[in-house]
């Protein structure tokens, strides 16, 4: 394999890296900064302000199908570019907005150009450019997104706080479209051959061969594909219950500083977890499975251990991360490996639904959960979860590769 000097596939996980740092650094990680200021003005209730984002999450449940087929027979630079776009200018009009109902249109729109720019833009991009490393290099992209929100998370705090959060939408919106938005229609390229150039990873004297894998029309009629979609919403499932830890920690005695340091540690195990996790998975699907879940598992019983000291919260935060970072890169890799690079982007677009769906649904179904019963007994529905996450992965895998490719790597073509 040769992989010496420059190619251009690095160029592209630089621009998948732009999409997730910064347009969904800015969009999905800073959205909660928005709520307490723009329901204040607005005379509505957070929680009706904060809707906005089941909007988001709907619509792109509604139109991920679609957005794979689209990516498949279009140009997915010009795709991506004009979704970074439409993101930008609805920013611009969110700094206008004097209603909630115009957020709730907003959201619905912004959410169809997430289907291409948040579920899509990396996994099918990476897996069309490189043959190898493909783990490694969609766990960087994936973790873009909480680099992103760590800078700008406090950058927007800044802002809403000098400016107010008129000018903070603005500013957000003006950054997407000067800065992204040229940059993607300047750099992104669709496939290698229209460069001239082969996957990074293949061989210079291998001939031109089609990528191997499943059909599409075959995959959606396996068992194992709906049992992928149900790992992907179990996971996205586990992931929500981040929203909710910060009242658990104070409610069981620490304070909100002690709550914020064990966030941080959630957030730092879910970059740290995504590179890894990639790179991982480039050796051995299973031991991505049996990370991603297992150490999820071991994060939230030390978090439900949490009464013992800090130190152990702290470490059952950074560990559970592990399990949020499994959400995209674990889903994404793991029907790569079961599925092949084919058809992927249209497969992985459908499994993406149920990321979508359990996202809209459990993000605020464990808050009416924790109304009725205690927090301890949602964390540990957390553990059955991952614990069935785990089974699903192992016998997908086991179902889907014959005997003794079980530890194929990710990265190559099946």
């Amino acid at each position: 394999m040769d992989t010496r000097g420059f190619h251009y596939g690095y160029v592209i996980v630089f621009c998948c890296c732009l999409i997730m740092g910064v347009i969904i650094g800015l969009v999905m990680s800073c959205a909660g900064i928005f709520y307490g200021p723009v329901s204040t003005e607005l005379g509505v209730s957070v929680g009706d302000f904060g809707l906005y984002m089941t909007f988001v999450y709907a619509l792109s449940f509604m139109t991920l199908s679609v957005a794979g087929k689209l990516l498949d027979q279009y140009s997915a630079r010009w795709l991506l570019t004009a979704s970074a776009a439409v993101v930008g200018l609805l920013y611009l009009g969110m700094s206008q907005f004097s209603a909630v109902w115009h957020f709730y249109v907003a959201g619905a729109v912004i959410g169809i150009a997430l289907s291409f720019l948040l579920y899509l833009s990396y996994p099918v991009l990476i897996n069309r450019w490189f043959n190898s490393r493909v783990g490694l290099f969609i766990g960087v992209c994936s973790a873009a997104s909480g680099i992103g929100g760590v800078l700008f998370n406090p950058f927007g705090g800044y802002l809403i706080q000098a400016h107010g959060w008129r000018s903070t939408y603005m500013i957000f919106g003006v950054i997407i479209l000067l800065l992204v938005v040229p940059l993607l229609g300047l750099l992104l390229r669709n496939h290698p051959a229209d460069m001239g150039l082969k996957p990074f990873g293949e061989k210079a004297d291998e001939g031109t061969a089609a990528k191997t894998g499943t059909d599409y029309a075959v995959a959606i009629r396996t068992p194992v594909f709906y049992a992928l979609m149900v790992f992907a919403l179990l996971m996205i499932s586990v992931s929500t219950l981040n929203l909710f830890l910060p009242n658990y920690i104070t409610s069981v005695g620490y304070s909100v500083e002690q709550s914020a340091l064990v966030a941080s540690a959630i957030m730092l195990g879910v970059t740290l977890g995504k590179v890894a996790l990639g790179y991982v998975n480039d050796c051995s699907a299973l031991t991505g499975v049996l990370a991603s879940t297992g150490l999820g598992i071991l994060g939230l019983v030390l978090l439900l251990m949490g009464q013992v000291g800090m130190a152990v919260m702290v470490i059952g935060g950074f560990l559970f991360g592990w399990a949020y970072a499994g959400v995209t890169v674990q889903t994404a890799l793991l029907v790569r490996t079961v599925f092949g690079a084919k058809d992927y982007s249209q497969i992985f677009s459908n499994v993406s639904i149920a990321l979508a769906l359990g996202g809209a649904a459990m993000a605020g179904g464990w808050g009416y959960l924790a109304d009725v019963v205690a927090f301890k007994w949602i964390l540990t529905s957390g553990i059955v979860l991952l614990g069935l996450s785990m089974l699903i992965g192992v016998v997908a895998l086991r179902t889907s590769r014959p005997s003794g490719m079980l530890d194929a790597p990710s990265g190559s073509s099946s």
